[in-house]
């Protein structure tokens, strides 16, 4: 039976393993997980000590240089940056090893972007994520800007700008070349802002051909729901925390990020009511159905690790218990699908999902757009082209008769 405490670390390290051993258990780690922990961490004190070296003085280029050795002697397991991030982790957060400085690149393209994110998030109060994603989009136009002096910007032109989108929006799919064409706007507003360009050439930029209403929501069906749930093994902790997820998605229309962002302090179990943070970071209220509450509490009392680190009711399987990111919430929708046989299945789905079966059962637009919490009727609307029975009264008898 593996015992961390029983790893023996020597040098400078040695006065850190006990309490690195108690805080990996806190969080979660199993034993064999936390004696290979302790164990790369009797190799690196063991590497200082060999030089002489104190914690103090441990930089990423000190880190890298005890990987590339552990690597060179044939270490082929916890060899990696992400390998040694716990301890060192642990070890800043006591003072022991410098906190790691925000890398700052000399590239005209990284400063550029960096302050174009600044006036995302604190010009235009962009979220941090939205934030990413603009600089993501236009960082390609960017780099076919750079030349060995720098970005060649002041002489743009409106001809460089429709050949950039003309020659990448095409390989895009819709949605990313949508993103692509808003971002550069936002780009070349920012850049006549700061002066780099003397003319707004923001209007210059070309539309993407979308039609709105033009697509067909695509929800699943109540049997291809029912096979979803069902993938679930409810007598497993990570069975009970994926069955709780998915019924939350398809009852709720939740986004990933909004089960992601579900804390404990959320739910209202008196009022039987949730409150949801969205988009823009407005929060709002919305009812708990009995058996969306049903899945919670059996997550909660047989899934969710007493180990939790913060207050997000979905946790992380693997050590450290951290909250479920969005993308892990996506990975949960995904697996489950692919084990009932529904091939590929996104998260954003089972929203659909969720306002199909609101119109069958009766609700009205109206209502669809406030349990979704959509800001624009329009945004609602599209669900009218699946409403089977509103459209079967409106639609006008053939010429002729049958066909």
């Amino acid at each position: 039976m593996h015992d961390p405490l029983r790893v023996r670390v020597g040098g400078p390290l040695a006065p850190y393993a006990a309490g690195y051993a108690a805080e990996l258990a806190r969080v979660g780690y199993t034993a064999s997980g936390a004696t290979l922990q302790l164990r790369l961490v009797a190799d690196l004190s063991a590497w200082l000590d060999a030089r002489g070296l104190e914690p103090g003085v441990l930089s990423a280029p000190l880190v890298d240089r005890f990987l590339a050795a552990r690597r060179a002697a044939g270490r082929t397991r916890y060899a990696s940056n992400r390998a040694v991030r716990p301890p060192l982790e642990y070890l800043r957060g006591l003072g022991v090893v410098p906190v790691a400085p925000e890398p700052e690149s000399d590239a005209p393209l990284d400063r550029l972007l960096a302050r174009y994110r600044r006036y995302l998030v604190v010009e235009r109060r962009l979220a941090s994520a939205t934030a990413s994603g603009y600089l993501a989009a236009v960082r390609p136009f960017l780099a076919g800007r750079a030349t060995p002096d720098g970005l060649a910007l002041e002489g743009l032109s409106v001809a460089d700008i429709t050949t950039f989108v003309v020659a990448h929006c095409p390989r895009q799919p819709r949605g990313s070349a949508k993103l692509t064409v808003t971002s550069l706007r936002s780009l070349l507003g920012f850049l006549h802002l700061e002066g780099i360009v003397a003319h707004p050439l923001a209007a210059s930029v070309p539309r993407i051909a979308a039609w709105r209403l033009a697509p067909l929501p695509r929800g699943l069906t109540r049997a291809e729901v029912g096979r979803l749930l069902a993938a679930c093994d409810r007598s497993r902790p990570t069975g009970c925390r994926d069955f709780a997820v998915l019924t939350l998605l398809v009852r709720l229309g939740l986004r990933a990020g909004e089960v992601a962002g579900l804390t404990l302090d959320a739910i209202d179990w008196r009022a039987g009511e949730l409150v949801v943070t969205g988009k823009g970071n407005r929060s709002e209220r919305l009812p708990l159905p009995p058996d969306v509450g049903e899945a919670l509490v059996a997550y909660l009392r047989g899934g969710r690790p007493a180990s939790a680190i913060g207050r997000a009711v979905f946790i992380r399987v693997k050590a450290p218990h951290r909250g479920l990111s969005s993308t892990g919430v996506s990975q949960v929708v995904g697996d489950a699908a692919r084990r009932a046989g529904l091939g590929l299945v996104h998260a954003h789905r089972l929203r659909h999902t969720a306002a199909t079966e609101m119109l069958r059962a009766g609700g009205s637009l109206d209502e669809i757009g406030q349990v979704l919490r959509h800001r624009r009727w329009q945004t609602t609307a599209i669900y009218a082209k699946v409403d089977e029975r509103a459209l079967r009264a409106l639609a006008r008898p053939w010429p002729g008769g049958a066909a």
